[in-house]
Order: C-alpha cells, then sequence, then structure tokens
C-alpha cells in the first residue's frame, strides 16, 4: 500500500509539472472539454431546479410526501364530529369547502361559478345548471349541488365575486406550503372572532384588485351576510378564487352541518405520518356516529415519486445529448495527449532507463489528463453556478420558482464525475502508449 501511495504521490507530483511546463496545450485541453463539461452540469442543475419547481406545486395543491389524506362522506354527523375531533389538535387538519360571494347582495358575480377573471362571460366553466339546481365545481376541481335551480330571470350583473371558501381547523401550511404574498396568515392561536378574517389566493386577489367589491359575504345556508376582513394573499398553485377561513369563525355563522355536509363536497382530512392514534380516534367517533368504514377512503401522497419518474426520462435524454458534447471534448485531449506523448517520447525512455516502472509512466500521463478534467470541471462549475446566481437576480422578482433558488449541488458532482470521466477517456490511449515506449529509444536518440 505503501509503495502504491508513493507511485501515486509521484504521478500526480510529475503531472502537475508537466501541465506547468506546457500551459498552452492544457488551455487547449481545457477549453476543447469544457463546453461539454459545462453541457452535464447544465443539464443537471437544470433537472434539480425543475424538480425542486414542480414538486413545489403539487406539493401546493396535494400535499408533502407521505401526507395522509381522508375523504369522509357529506353528511350531518361528519362535519360537527371532525370539527370536535382535530380542532387545535396538531398534526391534522380539516378541510371544509364550500362557495361564497363576496360583494354587493342580489346580483349575478363578476365570475358566476366561481370561474378565473379572464373568463368572465357566461357561467364560467365552474357552474352547470341542470333543471333541479345548479351544480359547481370549486378551486379543487370537486363538484356539488349548490341546491337553487337557476331562475328564468337572473339577478343583474353587480359588483360581487364568488369564490371556493376553504375552512379549516389548523394551520395546512405544515402539509401544503402555501408561498405568502402580502399581509398574514391566518392565526389560530387566537380567540375565534365573529368578522371571519380570510386569505386569498392570487386569483381572488386580481378580483379585489380589479374591482371595487363590498364587504359583504354570503353563503347558501348562513344564518345571516359576514363581514369578512382580508388579512393576506397567498399562492396555493390553483387558477381559480378561493379564500381561506378559520373553520371555528366561519361556523358562527353557518351551521356545521351545512359546511362540508349535505350540499357540500364532503370533507377533507391531512394527517401527517405520525398522527396514528389522531386517526384512529377520529375512526372510532366517525364509526360510533353512523359512518360505515367503508365510507372513509384513505390515500398517501407519494407526489416526489411521481415527479421523478416523469423528469427521469428528460433527464435522461438531455444527458446523452450532453455526453456527445463532452465526447467531442475527449477527442480534444486524446489528440493533444497523443502529439505530447510523441514529443516525450525520449524523456519516457529515459525514465525506463533509470528505472521507472510502466505503471508509474502511464500514472503520469494519465495524471495530467485528470488534472485537466478537474481544473475544467471547476471552471465549468464556477460558470454555471455565477450564470444562476444572474439569473436568479434578474429573473427573481417575476419568476416564483426561481426564488430563492440555489445552485443544487448534484450539479456540482455531475461536473466533476464528467470531468474524471473525460480526464480517464482522453488519457487512457497516451498512457499505455507511454508506458509501452522501448528504453532502446533512449539510445538511438
Amino acid at each position: 500500500m505503501i509503495r502504491l501511495s508513493g507511485r501515486f504521490r509521484s504521478a500526480l507530483i510529475i503531472g502537475l509539472q508537466g501541465i506547468r511546463a506546457r500551459k498552452a496545450r492544457t488551455l487547449l485541453s481545457m477549453v476543447s472539454l469544457f463546453l461539454g463539461v459545462l453541457a452535464v452540469v447544465v443539464v443537471q442543475a437544470g433537472a434539480e431546479i425543475a424538480k425542486q419547481a414542480a414538486l413545489a406545486d403539487i406539493e401546493l395543491n396535494l400535499g408533502k410526501d407521505g401526507t395522509r389524506q381522508l375523504y369522509l362522506p357529506p353528511t350531518d354527523q361528519v362535519v360537527p364530529i371532525t370539527l370536535d375531533t382535530l380542532q387545535g389538535k396538531a398534526g391534522g387538519v380539516a378541510l371544509l369547502s364550500t362557495q361564497a360571494i363576496i360583494g354587493e347582495p342580489g346580483v349575478t358575480p363578476i365570475n358566476p361559478g366561481g370561474s378565473t377573471f379572464d373568463n368572465t362571460a357566461g357561467g364560467g366553466p365552474g357552474t352547470i345548471y341542470t333543471p333541479d339546481g345548479v351544480v359547481v365545481c370549486n378551486a379543487r376541481g370537486m363538484c356539488f349541488e349548490q341546491g337553487a335551480a337557476q331562475p328564468d330571470q337572473p339577478p343583474p350583473p353587480g359588483q360581487a365575486i364568488e369564490l371556493s371558501l376553504t375552512a379549516m381547523t389548523g394551520d395546512v401550511r405544515q402539509f401544503r406550503p402555501f408561498r405568502l404574498q402580502a399581509g398574514q396568515w391566518l392565526d389560530f392561536t387566537s380567540p375565534p372572532s365573529l368578522a371571519p378574517r380570510i386569505v386569498l389566493n392570487k386569483e381572488a386577489a386580481k378580483g379585489f384588485g380589479r374591482y371595487r367589491i363590498p364587504a359583504e359575504m354570503r353563503i347558501d345556508g348562513a344564518t345571516a351576510n359576514t363581514t369578512p376582513r382580508i388579512i393576506g394573499v397567498v399562492d396555493d398553485g390553483s387558477g381559480q378564487p378561493a379564500a381561506y377561513v378559520r373553520a371555528d369563525e366561519l361556523v358562527n355563522w353557518l351551521p356545521p352541518a351545512q359546511l362540508g355536509g349535505g350540499r357540500g363536497p364532503g370533507v377533507q382530512i391531512l394527517l401527517s405520518p405520525d398522527a396514528g392514534e389522531l386517526e384512529r380516534l377520529l375512526r372510532t367517533r366517525l364509526v360510533a356516529g353512523g359512518v360505515r368504514s367503508e365510507e372513509i377512503h384513505t390515500e398517501v401522497i407519494r407526489s416526489k415519486e411521481e415527479i421523478e419518474d416523469r423528469l427521469a426520462i428528460l433527464r435522461w435524454i438531455f444527458l446523452g445529448m450532453a455526453g456527445l458534447v463532452l465526447l467531442i471534448g475527449v477527442a480534444g485531449i486524446l489528440n493533444v495527449g497523443l502529439a505530447t506523448v510523441g514529443e516525450r517520447v525520449e524523456e519516457f525512455a529515459l525514465r525506463r532507463a533509470v528505472g521507472t516502472p510502466r505503471s508509474l509512466l502511464a500514472g503520469i500521463v494519465l495524471a495530467e489528463t485528470l488534472l485537466t478534467g478537474l481544473f475544467t470541471a471547476a471552471v465549468a462549475i464556477l460558470v454555471a453556478s455565477q450564470a444562476l446566481a444572474l439569473v436568479v437576480s434578474l429573473y427573481g422578482d417575476r419568476e416564483q420558482f426561481l426564488r430563492n433558488v440555489d445552485f443544487p449541488w448534484q450539479a456540482g458532482v455531475a461536473g466533476v464525475v464528467a470531468g474524471l470521466v473525460a480526464g480517464v477517456l482522453g488519457g487512457l490511449i497516451p498512457a499505455l502508449r507511454a508506458a509501452r515506449i522501448p528504453i532502446a529509444t533512449v539510445m538511438r536518440a
């Protein structure tokens, strides 16, 4: 082991001396290899950033990996039991969705059915009129009967906005990391307020920014219209207008049986992976309240696996293209290495004559190409990281996925590996040629 370590150290020292003695050729080798290594670094960095961006958007809509989702049937007993069980409990949050209209009473909303504000002509894609009533699809794609039949003469248009209203028993951001855009998020530690505090998503905030909307909120089944207080804006990954409110503030005006039950779309519950005891307690109380166990549907979020499977194919395709560019750089190192060995025939023959092993001669040439590959990788990584920092500084305010983006370490590792592989491939043949130079060559010289 000591003998091998000594040869390895000697090869590195002599290789560094060779690089210093032939700076121009080393620079030429680095230039030919630079684009290939840079392509590998950029592809790996782009894949990691795309993965983080896609995963962040999925987490906003679905939830973090490992989160357990329970879907409960819309019955009159489900909501009171759920609220009583989960209110103030850590590790579990119940989401109860309904439709709300904020603005002038007795008018047709600007966006009927909770459609986007770029598509406000007509009933909107979220509303389906039937002979028996109105079917509304909320911001999360869940459809349910609103209950009231469509009148022959609809109300006149007015300054009102229809949106999906989600009542929560706790902070949902532990499962869905909503990005706060303005104001503040709901405080679940303070006493409930009679004037419900709501947080809008970006699409709903767009509507309130365009129109002058009175602060009056009406919900089907509520005992009276409420005066909401808008305290913040979040990015929830949804393209439909939505708002979020504390469940204990909404039930002051809306009977629990009307919230998510009966006419509502049901109840969705998010549980952390270690909240098994809370889930068992909830199931026990629901079954005791008349809910059949087979009506409680459970899913575990596996969004990361889905994203990785989708991006893996694209990553390998682009890495293959980068590999072709890298092979061009390998060919450049190979040509320069063969030319260098041809000029150093007498030097290598003299070393063989004084007892230098063939393996050490091969190691000297291979050390030079490996060091050249590492230097090139370092330059490529530095250029890529600085370019990413420049892009973030220029476009980070306009593009959400570029905010707080750091250069991924996986890209740096890929660059180092690409540089080492190129050094080995480009230096292997010159190293074998140097090892086969006969001792008699120095006598002919």
